[in-house]
């Protein structure tokens, strides 16, 4: 696919976005759910083989490209690997129909003022580069509101705003995402915040030019039509945050316009003793049903 036409599937295409982009800190606790125990591995480098070699089981699974995940979002490691036959995976997922995005977030400070910025990312030019060289759509990254703070909220929505600038200004599309945490006392004030702020920095786009926002499922439905709506917004996506698969399908698809973009409730019934009959009829399963939540309001 060319720019063009994944810029088109983006707009208008008729299913999810799959978060393969475990890090770090998360890989540990993502293998364990795939059922890859800690001493199964030694170190880092054996750790991300281990999640290596479960990304590629899932993209290569026939159910994956079946048309229903219209975009992946990678970590740096998976983008830069290959598949067994030697495809390196964005070069195989466009041609699935696919659309690959970019991990570019280094993770987060500690919380003040109820929210968690971004580290910074150093290199960000560089990497913007190396990710279109591998024929990558677009970037994403990841910080936390924790509270209906007003100033914490703003400073966090302005970071991802700023970033965001600078990966358009490298040619691609970047994704952001100021996730409000399910587990906050106010989180309905946060949210209504988090869209105020970000209408005021939507502003900041040049014409012609688009982000795209990947958001909590807010607890109130459609509070984020506004952003859906808006001319300089792509596509507003949807985390799981912590929801089961059924709970977060349940609460997507009240929600007119967003589509998913899940990770652990894509990934949740997915098991390495699986053969691989099982483990694409699971993967399928869960495909089927994000795709519908995605796609049919309540």
């Amino acid at each position: 696919m060319n720019t063009q036409e994944m810029t088109e599937k983006m707009a208008k295409g008729e299913g999810f976005i799959a978060a393969l982009d475990q890090s770090g800190g998360s890989t540990p606790k993502a293998l364990a759910a795939y059922g890859v125990s800690e001493d199964e591995w030694s170190g880092e480098d054996e750790m991300f083989a281990r999640i290596h070699q479960m990304r590629c089981r899932i993209v290569t699974s026939p159910s994956f490209g079946n048309g229903k995940v219209i975009g992946a979002i990678l970590f740096e490691k998976t983008m830069e690997g290959c598949t067994d036959d030697g495809s390196p995976i964005p070069e195989l997922l466009s041609r699935r129909g696919i659309v690959p995005f970019l991990k570019v977030d280094k993770g987060m400070h500690d919380q003040e003022n109820g929210v968690q910025l971004m580290k910074p990312i150093p290199q960000l030019e560089e990497m913007c580069q190396k990710a279109k060289g591998y024929g990558v759509f677009g970037t994403k990254m990841r910080s936390v509101i924790h509270e209906a703070n007003d100033e914490g909220i703003k400073a966090n929505v302005a970071q991802q705003m700023d970033y965001g600038l600078r990966i358009l200004d490298n040619g691609l599309v970047p994704i952001l995402e100021p996730e409000v945490s399910l587990k906050s006392n106010s989180r309905a004030q946060a949210e209504a915040l988090l869209l105020t702020h970000m209408l005021d920095e939507l502003n900041r786009v040049p014409d012609g030019k688009h982000v795209m926002l990947k958001l909590t499922i807010p607890s109130e439905a459609n509070l984020y039509k506004p952003l859906v709506d808006h001319p300089k917004v792509l596509r507003v996506v949807a985390l799981s945050g912590g929801y089961s698969r059924d709970e977060a399908c349940r609460e997507l698809s009240k929600n007119e316009g967003v589509i998913a973009s899940f990770s652990r409730a894509l990934l949740e019934v997915l098991e390495a003793h699986m053969d691989d009959e099982q483990f694409d009829q699971a993967l399928g399963n869960a495909i089927d049903e994000i795709q519908c939540a995605s796609m049919e309001p309540a």
